[in-house]
């Protein structure tokens, strides 16, 4: 079973920039670069909402329209690790961020296609 831990949230002054970073383990380093991997964030009385995923290999990625030119996903195959770096925060950026990974080597924006989810990382962004 894979299992993923979020880490770098925290607060941040809007404008500024955050790195978070989602290690899995329970899973070879072959494995996990064929697993799709995404971001999701859900703020207070939110639902949960798409933020960025990317393929397998690293080469495809997809954005949601509010983080786009702001955000980027990557990941290291080698360290089984999934990143999210931010810059020019928003307040309305503030959320748990949660990374996802599913047994598929194409990204996904739709949660059910993941099957396994960390427990997410505070990022609050104060304006």
């Amino acid at each position: 079973q894979v299992r993923l831990v979020e880490s770098g949230g925290g607060l941040v002054q809007a404008g500024g920039s955050l790195r978070l970073s989602c290690a899995a383990s329970g899973v070879s380093g072959r494995t996990f670069s064929s697993y799709a991997m995404g971001w999701f964030r859900q703020a207070p009385g939110k639902e949960r909402e798409f933020v960025a995923t990317i393929s397998g290999d690293g080469y495809s990625t997809s954005y949601a329209n509010s983080v786009k030119g702001r955000f980027t996903i990557s990941r290291d195959n080698a360290k089984i690790t999934l990143y999210l770096q931010m810059n020019s925060l928003k307040p309305e950026d503030t959320a748990v961020y949660y990374c996802a990974v599913r047994a598929g080597i194409q990204p996904a924006t739709t949660m059910n296609y993941y099957n396994y989810w960390g427990q997410g990382t505070q990022v609050t962004v104060s304006s």
